[in-house]
């Protein structure tokens, strides 16, 4: 009588082979998760000084404040920053977007890791506020 079926041996063996396949394929899934995320990052930090920039130009060389800052980005504003009356310019954000990391979207002074991000409006500096590194580059450096 002919058997066909595996012996413990080549079974064994088979496994062994997908665990090292999955040993060297799963790492990299998740580096791919860290780097979405980072460049997620820089493109949302890209997007929004862009446009403090351009709100700037075109209210005079202010920068949008800390306390209006969500509406004078994402609402149709005056000149003088006010969104009263026909407001003509903007608005240049759709929204203020979640800092990828930490999925807040506020924004705060200084980095104190408890907002999506920093925003100083006599600069128009604005950063990730989270406090992390990836790749050995600080968010806050993007």
């Amino acid at each position: 009588m002919k058997r066909s079926a595996f012996t413990l041996v080549e079974l064994l063996i088979v496994v062994v082979i997908l665990g090292i396949l999955a040993a060297v394929v799963i790492p990299q899934f998740s580096d791919a998760s860290t780097d979405a995320k980072f460049s997620s990052l820089g493109t949302n930090i890209s997007t929004v000084r862009g446009q403090i920039e351009l709100y700037k130009l075109q209210h005079a060389g202010v920068y949008p404040t800390m306390a209006k800052f969500s509406d004078q980005m994402t609402k149709k504003t005056n000149v003088d920053g006010t969104t009263t009356g026909t407001p003509t310019l903007g608005p240049y954000l759709q929204r203020i977007p979640n800092n990828p990391y930490n999925n807040l979207n506020d924004l705060a002074a200084t980095l104190d890791g408890k907002t999506g991000w920093t925003y100083v409006e006599t600069t128009g500096a604005f950063n990730a506020n989270d406090g992390g590194t990836t790749n050995g580059v600080a968010h806050s450096s993007l």
